[in-house]
């Protein structure tokens, strides 16, 4: 059996050229930063959106770019930025909240500045020599003070799979510190020196004891929480493996049937209050686009 993601995931879409050409053009940005939008975002991640879903930009009150202000790209025209503010008043949301509901423009505007905006949070000093560094490159880079070293925003990868049966079966885990009925596919972070298909073999052999084979690439998807990529497989397990929890990370796991799926699927998600005696991923996650994909196919297709 073999399927693919019904949809693209939630924080993947992005309708935004990030005009990579203008971020060392330092006449450009200016002659654009008088009619730029503004995008705000908080220490915990959050901006300001409208009551209709969409993002709340704001305009410049000065001649030039902010200090610290991060070039994402243009919109209709119009230069965008990115930048931390302590504080933030008016109506506030987060990616986790309203992830799902926004644009592809807005979505790939804020999953963006999220993810590049804790990097500077995280990167004031060098990893090479610990000296303080400084924004360059309109905010995609940030340069020693002292050795002129240069470095680039983060990406952590992480591989996510779920795991089947070839069948009408699924392997689900819960973490141990997840409340009891939370249930997700399998996840984990790649290795130095180890390829993502070696990533997923030993991620789950590690996790739960199953041998998986037939592995094969959905999808991804940027999750900035902190500066993750999600790498999304699907793989084949034997259902007759005893399942063994190996390295701590999982509590509990349990193969589940497609009706099984589905009646969770129906029943809302992790933020549900709902008395479900399964309850799976939200919608801004590819870990639920995984899921709804698998539970609509049929064992024959």
């Amino acid at each position: 059996m073999h399927f693919g993601l019904e949809r693209i995931p939630s924080l993947s879409r992005s309708g935004v050229g990030r005009a990579e050409e203008l971020r060392s053009d330092h006449d450009a940005l200016r002659a654009g930063w008088a009619g730029a939008l503004l995008l705000y975002v908080d220490r915990t991640g959050r901006f300001r959106a409208t009551a209709e879903g969409a993002l709340d930009f704001a305009e410049p009150s000065s001649a030039e770019p902010e200090p610290g202000a991060v070039f994402m790209g243009t919109r209709d025209g119009r230069h965008v930025w990115a930048a931390r503010r302590p504080a933030l008043s008016g109506d506030l949301a987060d990616l986790m909240s309203v992830g799902a509901a926004l644009s592809d423009d807005d979505a790939g505007l804020v999953t963006g500045a999220v993810a590049v905006l804790g990097w500077h949070d995280r990167a004031r000093y060098s990893a090479l020599d610990g000296s303080e560094t400084e924004p360059s490159l309109s905010g995609w880079s940030r340069i020693s003070a002292t050795s002129g070293h240069e470095e680039f925003p983060r990406t952590d990868p992480a591989v996510i799979c779920l795991v089947h049966d070839g069948a009408d079966r699924v392997l689900l885990a819960r973490q141990p510190t997840w409340p009891q009925r939370r249930f997700s596919v399998l996840a984990g972070f790649v290795e130095a020196g180890e390829s993502l298909e070696a990533c997923v073999a030993r991620e789950i052999a590690e996790e739960v004891g199953v041998t998986v084979h037939d592995i094969r690439y959905l999808g991804s998807q940027p999750w900035p929480f902190p500066r993750s990529v999600m790498i999304a497989f699907a793989a084949v397990g034997d259902p007759s493996q005893p399942l063994r929890f190996q390295d701590g990370e999982i509590a509990e796991a349990a193969w589940f049937t497609r009706d099984e799926v589905r009646r969770a699927l129906g029943s809302g998600d992790w933020a549900s209050s709902a008395d479900a005696p399964l309850l799976l991923p939200g919608s801004i996650s590819i870990a639920r686009v995984m899921l709804e994909s698998w539970a609509s196919e049929s064992v024959a297709d």
